[in-house]
């Protein structure tokens, strides 16, 4: 796996979280809606030039601890960041409690 810099920054006017490289390219963005205290992440897109380096995890981390930071509830709609929950449970907390898996 090649070392990328990635950078991510969250852009309210487009309801999304962009990750963009040092060359300022888009790699990959997290959408989202928000009523209130609550976040549903919709949908998690990465350009197939940054597939496999990282990129979507990066997304989730920054997006999550971005809910953390702010006492949002989340409802994780996306596949993606529901996978990446689950290999990350120091984030349970955040998920509501409808959406929560039973193991």
């Amino acid at each position: 796996m090649v070392p990328v810099t990635i950078t991510v920054t969250e852009v309210p006017e487009r309801e999304r979280f962009e990750a963009r490289d040092e060359n300022g390219t888009l790699a990959g963005v997290l959408t989202y809606q928000k009523t209130g205290d609550i976040v549903v992440f919709t949908h998690t897109k990465v350009d197939e030039a940054f597939e496999g380096k990282g990129v979507g995890s990066e997304l989730a981390r920054t997006a999550l601890n971005e809910a953390k930071a702010r006492s949002q509830t989340i409802v994780p709609m996306c596949p993606f960041v529901a996978k990446w929950l689950d290999k990350h449970p120091e984030y349970e907390k955040l998920v509501a409690r409808s959406t929560r898996r039973v193991k």
